[in-house]
């Protein structure tokens, strides 16, 4: 159990704390990484969603960001940042269209795509708004193993050739390495993510397309990644950690820069119950995570029930349950669901409050 201070009292929980000191840690490990591999650092923004952080994450030699969804970088663009990846495969149609147009207009921009279809769309979509800027770039999505979105490698020219037809730009290509979600499967992915990135550039340059691009990378799989193929790498998670790369090994949870705060509601043998449920927390579980969450400072103790307002704590035999009214650090399961859940992020720096800030990009999923 943590000493609480007076900071603390003053807030009702649940709340999202930062670690300012670790955030920061956190943020130059990774920059100093990618400078290890020679390869740019363009980390996912769905994480955090915050323009403060965005900013200490361009301090940290960033070269842009990566969003998700148009929204997200409109919220990104409003806050200055002038080079932004939808790493999506976008379907331009309708209002989306329209936003996409301006964003191409005011930021460097480039987005995901893995079929002519969605490429003419675009193309469509930028000269319908008879943007003056720089033409739209884009990056063709491949599957390294994932299968989720992205087109098999040795197809990517032909959607390559498709955008440039269309007169936008080639950037070059990406994949998600998403199978590293995994025990013991980011050594493996990053292979994988390697092989099907060589592929895909080698088809590019073949067909006399330059492929300067070759992004890839996850926060389990990125202190594998080969720098040998890969130029940019795009992990989101590694700024704050979570409960699901505490228990991959991807970290140490004494990196784990944000916690939930929660209270003790109700107590019995062996059993607390806080006060922070899915709707704070969450409710992903993975099928190798050992329960919906974990007490960073009881690490033998597991969430092993959760509600929308309460989280059953299961302590081993011979642990001393925290008393009622004890506040306790939190560890979500996945932290990007967690900060989509509330609107700002409570920042402390050697266990005081030091600030607040918003998270811009909150809900904004379209």
């Amino acid at each position: 159990m943590i000493s609480v201070g007076q900071d603390e009292r003053m807030r009702d929980t649940p709340y999202l704390v930062v670690d300012d000191q670790l955030l920061e840690q956190n943020l130059a490990a990774m920059a100093s990484h990618a400078a290890r591999l020679g390869v740019a650092l363009r980390p996912h923004a769905k994480t955090h969603k915050t323009p403060e952080i965005a900013h200490r994450q361009l301090a940290h030699s960033a070269v842009g960001l990566t969003v998700a969804t148009v929204g997200e970088a409109e919220v990104f663009a409003d806050a200055g940042v002038g080079d932004l990846f939808i790493g999506y495969p976008i379907w331009a149609a309708g209002p989306r269209a329209d936003r996409l147009n301006a964003l191409a207009a005011r930021v460097r921009l480039r987005v995901g795509a893995d079929s002519i279809g969605g490429v003419r769309m675009l193309a469509a979509a930028v000269r319908a708004g008879h943007v003056d800027a720089a033409p739209l770039a884009i990056a063709v999505e491949v599957d390294s193993g994932h299968h989720r979105s992205g087109i098999a490698p040795g197809e990517a020219a032909k959607v390559a050739a498709a955008a440039l037809d269309s007169g936008l730009l080639v950037d070059g290509v990406f994949t998600f390495p998403g199978h590293s979600y995994a025990v013991g499967g980011a050594t493996s992915a990053a292979g994988d993510e390697a092989a099907a990135l060589r592929i895909a550039r080698d088809a590019l340059t073949a067909a006399g397309i330059p492929c300067p691009v070759v992004s890839g990378g996850s926060t389990p799989s990125a202190r594998a990644a080969d720098g040998g193929v890969l130029t940019e790498l795009r992990p989101g998670v590694y700024l704050f950690g979570d409960a699901q790369q505490w228990e991959l090994g991807t970290i140490e949870p004494t990196t784990i820069a944000l916690t939930a705060r929660a209270t003790v509601v109700s107590r019995r043998d062996g059993v607390a119950v806080v006060d922070a449920g899915s709707k704070i927390l969450g409710a992903d579980r993975a099928v190798y995570a050992s329960g919906y969450g974990r007490l960073l400072d009881h690490p033998d103790a597991r969430i092993t029930a959760l509600s929308e307002h309460h989280a059953t704590v299961t302590f081993p035999a011979g642990d001393v349950v925290p008393p009622l009214g004890a506040v306790l650090r939190v560890v979500p399961n996945h932290v990007c669901n967690a900060v989509n859940l509330v609107d700002q992020l409570v920042v402390h720096r050697a266990g005081a409050e030091v600030g607040v800030w918003a998270i811009g990009a909150r809900g904004r999923n379209t």
